[in-house]
C-alpha cells in the first residue's frame, strides 16, 4: 500500500494539515498518476480541495519527483500572515524599508531559489500582493521592499487553495491574469468522502502510528467501527479521520475499537433559508396620490426632483421610526436605503442649500 506523509514534526496532532495520504481508491489511483506526469517538468501546479485532504503531501511529492529534488522545499501559508506583512515575506525587504525593518530580509522566493515554492492559500492574498505576485512569475525575478535592484530567482511554484478561484474572481478576489498564470495544470484532490477506498487503509495507519507513539498494544477496529468509518461524512477529511482514530486508541477496551470509541458526530444539513415574504401591493388611493405629487415635481421642471423625492422618503422613514436609525435602515422598504442612510437624521436637523430650477439663484430652504 503505497503511503505518502508530512516529515516528522513535534507529534502534536492538532494540526490543520492531513499528515498521511494512500491511493487506494480509483480516485486516488488516478491522482497519483497524473503526479507521476507533471512532476518531472518545472511547470506550475495548482491543487485544489477541501482543507484537510493533503495538499501540501502532494506539494512534498511533487518536488520530490521533480529534477529540484536536492535542493529546498518551502512551504509557505499565505492566510497567516497580515495584510501587512505579507509582501515582506514573500519578496523581503531592505533596512527601513518600514518601521521595525532594522536589518534586511530575504523572502520565501529568495530562500527557494533552486527548489520549490509551495504557496498554500494562495487565495488568501490581498490583490496588491497578487499583482506583484504575477510580475515574479512573469520576470523570474524579485525585487525586496524598499528596494530598486531585482534580483533573478530560478523557483518552481506549487500553488493550492480550498476556495473556488473561479467565484473569488466572479468577485473581484482574485485576479483573472493570476489564475491563468498558475492554471498550467491542476490538480485536484478529492475530498475524502468521494474516495472511501482509501478510509480503511488510513485508519489501519493511524492505529499502527498512534499505538507505537502512545506505547500501548496495537488495535483493531470491529465491523461495526468499518461501518461507522465508511459511513461517516467527513467534513474534515483526513485530519479528522486520524484525530478520530487517536481519541479511539485512548478510550478503547481489549485492542478492540468498537463504533462509540470514534466519538464521530454527523453534522446535521444546515436549513435551507425561508424565503424573504412578497412586499404588499400599495394601496390604489396612495399609489394615486404618490403620482399626483410626482406629476407636480415635473411640471415644475425641478432639477433637484430626484434629490428632493430620495430625501423626503429618507426623512419620513426616519420619523415613521421615531428618529430612530437603525429601525430606519433595517425598517420595511428599506432594502436600498443603507447607501444613503446617513442623510436621514441630518435632514432633520440643519437647512440644505438647493438651486432654483428657474432663476438658477442660490437659496436657502429648509430640508424636507
Amino acid at each position: 500500500m503505497p503511503v505518502l506523509t508530512l516529515p516528522a514534526t513535534d507529534g502534536s496532532s492538532l494540526s490543520v494539515r492531513a499528515k498521511a495520504l494512500v491511493f487506494e481508491d480509483r480516485l486516488s489511483i488516478e491522482l497519483l498518476q497524473r503526479i507521476q506526469q507533471v512532476a518531472p517538468s518545472d511547470a506550475t501546479v495548482l491543487v485544489t480541495g477541501e482543507t484537510g485532504t493533503g495538499k501540501e503531501i502532494v506539494a512534498r511529492h511533487i518536488h520530490e519527483l521533480s529534477r529540484r529534488t536536492q535542493r529546498s522545499f518551502v512551504g509557505v501559508n499565505c492566510g497567516a500572515f497580515s495584510e501587512n506583512l505579507v509582501e515582506s515575506e514573500l519578496f523581503g525587504h531592505e533596512r527601513g524599508a518600514f518601521t521595525g525593518a532594522l536589518t534586511a530580509k530575504s523572502g520565501w522566493f529568495e530562500a527557494a531559489h533552486g527548489g520549490t515554492l509551495f504557496l498554500d492559500e494562495i487565495g488568501d492574498l490581498p490583490l496588491p500582493v497578487q499583482v506583484k505576485l504575477l510580475r515574479v512569475l512573469q520576470e523570474h525575478e524579485v525585487v525586496r521592499l524598499g528596494s530598486r535592484q531585482a534580483l533573478p530567482i530560478d523557483v518552481r511554484l506549487v500553488a493550492a487553495t480550498n476556495v473556488d478561484l473561479q467565484a473569488a474572481m466572479d468577485a473581484g478576489h482574485f485576479r483573472e491574469d493570476l489564475f491563468y498564470r498558475l492554471n498550467v495544470t491542476t490538480l485536484r484532490l478529492p475530498a475524502l468522502r468521494e474516495r472511501p477506498g482509501d478510509i480503511l487503509p488510513l485508519a489501519q495507519f493511524f492505529l499502527e502510528r498512534y499505538a507505537r507513539r502512545l506505547a500501548v498494544q496495537p488495535a483493531r477496529l470491529s465491523s461495526s467501527a468499518e461501518q461507522r468509518l465508511l459511513e461517516h461524512a467527513w467534513p474534515g477529511n483526513i485530519r479528522e479521520l486520524e484525530n478520530a482514530i487517536h481519541h479511539a486508541l485512548l478510550v478503547c477496551h481489549a485492542e478492540r475499537v468498537e463504533a462509540d470509541d470514534l466519538r464521530l458526530v454527523a453534522r446535521a444539513p444546515k436549513p435551507a433559508p425561508a424565503p424573504a415574504p412578497a412586499p404588499a401591493p400599495m394601496p390604489p388611493a396612495a399609489s394615486g396620490d404618490l403620482e399626483a405629487a410626482l406629476l407636480g415635481l415635473f411640471e415644475r421642471h425641478d432639477t433637484d426632483c430626484f434629490e428632493h423625492v430620495e430625501r423626503q422618503l429618507f426623512a419620513t422613514a426616519y420619523r415613521y421610526c421615531e428618529q430612530n436609525q437603525l429601525q430606519t435602515w433595517s425598517g420595511p422598504g428599506s432594502s436600498n436605503m443603507a447607501s444613503s442612510a446617513a442623510a436621514c437624521a441630518p435632514a432633520q436637523r440643519r437647512p440644505r442649500r438647493r438651486r432654483c430650477a428657474r432663476c438658477a439663484s442660490v437659496t436657502r430652504s429648509s430640508a424636507g
